[in-house]
């Protein structure tokens, strides 16, 4: 049986239509005949013209730039989420995360994965600082609160701390992974002064970095799984799974979680070593 079909999402210019018509006029004088604000005070706002604005709601003129839009979200006056739906309806895809300082932890996200009893979990930023941990990833990934904020950082740790590399069982695996998400985050933030300067010291600190930074291209997240050798313990094999914080532009959160029954074994084992 045949069905009227009715798109999920707004178009662009009914979204610019309708987020028009929301707005309170800063004056009241003089009487209009539509709600909202008029085209021509919304393309003031943007500092762009009446006619290409015009062309917009009715959907002509192309899509507009990066540096158009976020000009019209202010004009907008639209909040973190509106912003990104506008982005998504010109551009299907959201917006360039914003070079910021680094943002809170949110109690809530500290709260999900402390209740993550045998499964190490990190927060990090686009370029690999770790702002937060739980219990498990204390003792199956190292104490980050014995390290500077500024020794923190797992791209620096891996290249860096000899201790990185022998723990991991697929060292040059997991480093050219590390380089490939830390060139996509700092991407999407539009670069960064810290990330040059990272980029910068490793290169005239290790050779393995020069090497692999050369040859890594950009890559997200995905799924993988990370190996780790414990003396004592025997290899621990962990899936990685990545999750963006919602509402916090930056921040991710990686959970390892056993691969196996045996796997959980160990990583309860080292939990009641503390170690």
């Amino acid at each position: 049986m045949a069905t009227n079909s009715m798109a999920v999402a707004p178009s662009l210019a009914a979204f610019l239509r309708e987020r028009r018509e929301r707005l309170r006029p800063e004056t009241s004088a003089g009487r209009r005949r539509t709600p909202g604000l008029r085209r021509e005070e919304v393309a003031a706002r943007a500092g762009v013209s009446v006619t290409w604005y015009t062309w917009l709601e009715q959907g002509r003129g192309g899509a507009p730039s990066d540096q158009v839009l976020e000009s019209l979200a202010a004009a907008l006056e639209l909040d973190s989420d509106a912003r990104e739906l506008l982005f998504l309806l010109a551009h299907q895809r959201p917006p360039p995360l914003t070079t910021v300082a680094t943002p809170a932890v949110p109690p809530a996200v500290q709260h999900v994965i402390d209740a993550m009893p045998i499964s190490p979990a990190l927060v990090k930023t686009p370029t690999w600082d770790v702002v937060a941990w739980n219990e498990a990833a204390r003792v199956v990934l190292g104490d980050y609160a014995e390290l500077d904020p500024a020794e923190r950082n797992l791209l620096r740790r891996m290249f860096l701390d000899p201790r990185a590399r022998e723990s991991q069982l697929d060292w040059e695996h997991n480093a050219s992974f590390v380089i490939a998400v830390f060139r996509m985050g700092v991407a999407r933030i539009g670069g960064s002064a810290a990330a040059d300067a990272l980029v910068a010291e490793l290169q005239a600190t290790s050779a393995d970095f020069r090497r692999l930074w050369a040859n890594t291209e950009p890559r997200s997240h995905g799924i993988g799984i990370k190996q780790l050798a414990r003396p004592g313990i025997g290899t621990i094999s962990l899936e990685t799974a990545a999750f963006s914080v919602d509402g916090v532009e930056g921040l991710t959160v990686i959970v390892f979680n056993p691969a196996t029954s045996a796997d959980a074994v160990r990583i309860e084992s080292l939990m009641k070593c503390g170690r």
